[in-house]
């Protein structure tokens, strides 16, 4: 007879790479069913065969769907409410960065990041919520940023997003307490994936001074996300450096935070 699993589905955007992956290879025996979400089609192809291997009762599904596309998006949530899928575990992953001045951005490229960072994070906790709170459980990840607590020049658009991200899973964590929704936002600082690459516009944006001393391994921004939701905590900064990083930034005045980020500007 199998063990009882801690979550009967799971449903994870960005699945192809970076965080989305790892989150599903750790839950890989956690889990009854698990939905996989991206853009890339090979990429979630070998990651649900992986997955398979590894546990061979898992029912894993995929799709393939640029969530920036509010079409693709729509038909991908109809799919999900026509055939009753149920998500006891929402882990909105997908996002996207942009690294430079405002002023010198393509508008095409920040529309993708507001609707993939804001409205369809928004869009598929709304539409899978009504069975969560129908069957009184459910969890939900924000994967946010610790950029959410600062404005950051050069990256004014993403943090922003991000800032969104981290209020709402605030706002939805107390709304949702009475139904026994748990609620989280996971505010890692730098990770290795191949997020920067896409971020940054060209090879010397990578240099930024600092950035390797805050970075964590995906493997451990995880298990710390995981390990806060079972906690119940409302934001997990995975890794002992960034949250020191956020709480003393918690306890600066903004005239102090506007001055030090006025160096970066320069």
């Amino acid at each position: 007879m199998s063990e009882e699993k801690q979550y009967g589905s799971v449903l994870i955007t960005g699945a192809s790479a970076g965080i989305g992956e790892e989150f599903a290879r750790q839950l890989v025996y956690r889990c009854r069913q698990m939905i996989l979400v991206a853009r890339r089609e090979d990429r979630l192809r070998d990651l649900a065969a992986d997955l398979k291997h590894l546990n061979p009762e898992l029912d894993v599904l995929f799709f393939v769907v640029d969530l920036t596309d509010p079409t693709q998006r729509v038909s991908f949530i109809n799919t999900l409410v026509t055939n009753g899928a149920s998500p006891d575990l929402l882990i909105n992953n997908a996002g996207m960065g942009d690294y430079g001045k405002f002023a010198e951005s393509e508008w095409s490229k920040l529309e993708k990041m507001l609707q993939l960072n804001i409205s369809a994070l928004t869009h598929l906790t709304h539409a899978l919520l009504p069975r969560m709170r129908e069957n009184q459980s459910g969890s939900i990840i924000n994967v946010s940023s610790l950029a959410s607590i600062l404005p950051i020049p050069a990256f004014a658009v993403y943090a922003a997003s991000k800032a969104y991200v981290t209020s709402f899973s605030e706002a939805l964590r107390l709304e949702l307490k009475q139904d026994n929704i748990k609620v989280m936002a996971l505010c890692p600082g730098p990770v290795h994936t191949e997020f920067g690459s896409v971020a940054m516009r060209s090879d010397d944006d990578n240099k930024l001074p600092g950035r390797e001393l805050f970075y964590v391994d995906k493997s451990t921004v995880v298990s710390s996300a995981l390990r806060g939701l079972e906690r119940g905590n409302a934001r997990v900064y995975p890794g002992w450096k960034v949250a020191l990083a956020a709480a003393g930034i918690s306890i600066l005045p903004i005239a102090v935070i506007r001055l030090v980020m006025s160096k970066r500007a320069q």
